[in-house]
This record gives structure tokens, sequence and C-alpha cells, in this order.
């Protein structure tokens, strides 16, 4: 976060290239923020992530930090990244201390201008959905896990004539890909965290 503050975040910034530069994103648009949550859990650090259900009209069963839309109510992009949390997976204030935010990201799917929160898991406990129709499961993963070379994939999602390449990791029995998976990455790599460069394995995210 010191970092940040300094300066901007070098591969966040080039993930805004990466992840926008090609399909025109703008930086405008309606404001969402996610929680990238870091705690020891069982002796390790981890990171804290979500199944979305199923059932939901987009991005169906994807993993993702908890957050979501900014509200009326919410006073900056950290109030709207921890109220989205506390109501995803059952965290209360006492648990996390938010160390900060990133400069947000455009995102040209969905037009969101999404500001990533970094915070730490002060007391770690086992969290399940609050909302099952919303979440489908809460997890954490050792961040030891996500650096192993052979959970490191490139994902390549064909709609129609347009193509979505991107970082994947296959970890906890599901995938992790799309907009979490270029956000994970920058943040590791940012990090000076990032492992041997992931084997040459392409899949396709709609196999999961």
């Amino acid at each position: 976060m010191a970092r940040a503050s300094d300066g901007g975040v070098p591969r966040l910034a080039r993930m805004r290239r990466d992840y926008t530069g090609s399909r025109g994103a703008r930086d405008e648009g309606s404001q969402a923020s996610v929680l990238i949550l870091f705690g020891m859990v069982g002796g390790e650090l981890s990171v804290l992530l979500t199944q979305r259900a199923a059932t939901l009209r987009t991005h169906a069963g994807q993993v993702a930090f908890p957050g979501g839309r900014q509200d009326p109510g919410d006073d900056d992009a950290v109030a709207a990244a921890v109220r989205e949390a506390e109501e995803e997976t059952g965290l209360v204030p006492g648990d996390y201390t938010v160390l900060g935010a990133l400069d947000p990201v455009p995102v040209a799917v969905s037009g969101y201008l999404v500001t990533p929160v970094i915070g730490w898991w002060d007391s770690p406990r086992v969290l399940d959905p609050v909302d099952a129709a919303e979440t489908a499961r809460v997890f954490t993963v050792p961040v030891s896990e996500l650096l192993r070379p052979e959970v490191r994939v490139r994902t390549e999602l064909r709609r129609g004539t347009s193509v979505f390449k991107g970082p994947g990791f296959e970890v906890s029995e599901t995938l992790v890909w799309g907009f979490t998976g270029f956000l994970l990455e920058a943040v590791l790599e940012e990090l000076g965290w990032a492992g041997p460069a992931a084997p040459e394995r392409t899949i396709n995210p709609l196999d999961y």
C-alpha cells in the first residue's frame, strides 16, 4: 500500500491496458469495489474468495473477490467493498483491517470502474454464504498454492467473433479467471510473490 501511494502500482497499470485496452473501455461508468483480504489461515498466508451462485444471470458460478456495486449510501469505494463483503460472507468489522485502496480499473464488459481494496484478516474463521441465491461458497486459498506453476493456466473464451484471453488459476476444485484472474495475478506480481512462469496450457473456462 505504501508503494501504491508513492506513485501507483505498475503491474496494476499494465493490467488496465491488458484487460481493457483492446476492448475500448473508458474510465467512466458505475462504481464498484472488491475486497482482497489476506490472512493467516491454518498457519498459511491465504486469500479470501467467493464463488457466485450457478443460478445468477451474470457470471454464474464464477470465482470472485467479495464485493459489488457502490450504493448511494456508501461513503466511498472502501465502504462499498466492506459492506458487500460482510453481506456476502458474514465478515464483521472486528474480523479485519482495511489497509487501503488501489486505483480503480475499468471493466469494459460491464461498464464498471472497480476499485480493489486491500485488507488484512485479523481473526480468520470459517465463513459461509449469507445468501445462497447469490453466493455458492466462501473459501480461502493459500498464496503458496496460487504460486505453484502447475495451477497456472491461460484461459481463452470465444463468443461469436470475440475472444477473451487471460490468466487463470486451477485451485480449490475450480477455476479463477476473468477479471478476478487478472486482478489476482497483478497483485501477486506487484507484491513480488509471483513464482516461476506458468506452463503453456490453455483451457476454456466453460469446461468448468
